[in-house]
Order: C-alpha cells, then structure tokens, then sequence
C-alpha cells in the first residue's frame, strides 16, 4: 500500500477549481472536480444572498460530508469576514490516487503559509501570494513565473514554485487615452518614463513593486480606491492603473486603453524543497507531466 501524501490546497474558489481540474485531466474522471465545484459554487451564491437554501447550514453540511462513504469528499464551516461575518461551507479535505500514489488533498486558507511553516510538502496557491510575502523587491521587474524562484531568499523561505496550472489572468496595464499620447506603447517603459499617480488595489502594492521594478516606480505616487468604487472606475479617475483582467471588456467600458500582460495570476504548485522525500517528488514529477493517470480512490 502507498504512503499518503497530504497536499495543502485552496479551501474554496477558481485556484480550487484548476487544482481539481489538473487532477481529473487525462483519465476522465471529473465526478469529484464536479461536485466539489458545484456545491461550493452554490455554497458561495448562498453566502453572498443571491439565493435562498431550504436547509439550514448545518443540515447541508452533513449531506455534503457523507462519512458512511470514505471516498467522499469533507466539507466544514468558516467565518467569512463580510458584514455580520456569516457561516459558509468550504472544501476540508478528499483522496484521490494519482497514478498509484494516494493523495490527501487538505484544505487550507492560505496554503502558501502552510508550506512556508513546513506543515506540508506540497500544496497549491496563487502565484500571486508569493509575489506578497517573499519574491526579493529590485530595481528590474518580474515578467513570468520563471523568474520568482530566483527572486526568493533561500533564507526566508524553503518554498519555491514548481509550476503553474494555467487558470491564467494578467495584472495588465490600463489608462486613458488622456494620459497616453497617440500612438505610444502602454509597456513597461511607458511607466518607467510617467510620472504621477498609478491606480491599484492596496493588497498588491508589493506585488507591483515586484513586477514592475523600483526602477521603473521612480516618480510615481500609488493610488487606491475608495471603498464601494470598483477598481477599473478608480483607475479611469486616475488615468493609469494595474488590474486584473480576463478580457478587458469593463476596463474598455470605462474608456481605457489595455497596455501590456504584466505577470501572470494563476494558481501553482510549490513544494517546500526541506520536506520533500522520494514519494513526494514522484508525486511532483505527476503533477507535472501530462497526461495524469489520476482516479478517484474508492
């Protein structure tokens, strides 16, 4: 019998939904990406008042976790942190096998963290978090995942990313025609040039810092957005902004120009290099390949 290798993921959300998705690839076996999916999506429309359940929490909370059936996927209950911090049903923890390796996918809220403090070997999270926390800030900018590992501080941190599963948005530049001149670039280098305010949310100031390069920053004065205004109104208030876009359709409703894909946010898998053993780098040696010879563990 195989050793269980416990992987840190997502307890809810898209970066959820790709890690599920990646493990159902190449066998065809989608009936627990689905499920998961489809009842935290529903759990969500719940949570946010868009609409009305005939149970109460904690009567689908035991449907959902079915623990006569060992194969079935767990589910608990977070506080989540809008107004009146109401209940809501995330995913806890499922096995499935991958090609022969059994692994326990657990939920975490931030399994970026989990790795960092050496809980986990392996787990999945937003390439976005890394950027946050531990990629080194210099004057040249980071323009893919291929260069956040060398930006990491081997004393911070054993984690370091492996790959990314391609549930890809970009943190894309965006302004008004006001601010760039006819027939300019909205690149990198037009930002390196401008002086004045850029528009982005307060949670990746670092995060452009890191992209963009301190260089490149000279001379700009970061801006937010107010509470209640979304972000691509704040931007177009400001005339050049930082924003992440799937196909730019609201950015162009507010008048703004799409400059250049900055860096891509999509979910990764990271290991933690001081707990990796021969199981867990046969498991990432999977996780990597493709196609996945993955099965639900029944």
């Amino acid at each position: 019998m195989s050793r269980t290798v416990s992987v840190a993921v997502p307890r809810k959300g898209r970066p959820l939904e790709a890690v599920l998705e990646r493990l159902a690839t190449g066998a065809g076996v989608h009936d627990l990406a689905d499920e998961i999916a489809s009842t935290l999506r529903y759990e969500k429309a719940v949570t946010k008042g868009r609409t009305q359940p005939d149970r109460d929490v904690y009567e689908r909370l035991a449907e959902y976790s079915d623990i006569s059936d060992p194969a079935a996927p767990e589910y608990t209950l977070l506080r989540d942190d809008r107004d009146g911090n109401p209940r809501r049903i995330v995913f806890d923890s499922a096995t499935v096998s991958v090609d022969g390796v059994d692994v326990r996918l657990v939920g975490r809220e931030e399994p970026f963290r989990a790795l960092r403090t050496h809980e986990f070997a392996l787990g999945f999270d937003s390439a976005d978090l890394v950027l946050e926390e531990v990629v080194a800030l210099r004057p040249d900018g980071i323009e893919d995942l291929g260069d956040v590992n060398a930006r990491i501080d081997p004393r911070d941190t054993d984690v370091r990313v492996v790959t990314g599963l391609g549930d890809t948005v970009y943190h894309t530049l965006m302004a008004t025609p006001e601010v760039l001149p006819p027939g300019a670039d909205l690149t990198r280098g037009f930002v390196a040039d401008y002086e004045g305010g850029l528009c982005i949310s307060p949670r990746y100031e670092r995060l452009v810092e890191a992209v963009i390069g301190t260089d490149a920053l000279d001379g700009i004065e970061f801006a937010y957005p107010a509470a209640g205004v979304e972000e691509e109104a704040a931007i177009a208030d400001t005339g050049l902004g930082v924003y992440l876009t799937v196909t730019g359709s609201t950015a162009r409703e507010h008048g703004m120009v799409l400059g250049e894909h900055l860096f891509p946010s999509e979910t990764v898998l990271m290991e933690n290099v001081a707990e990796t053993n021969a199981t867990t780098e046969r498991l990432t040696s999977l996780l990597v390949a493709q196609p996945l010879e993955t099965a639900i563990r029944v």
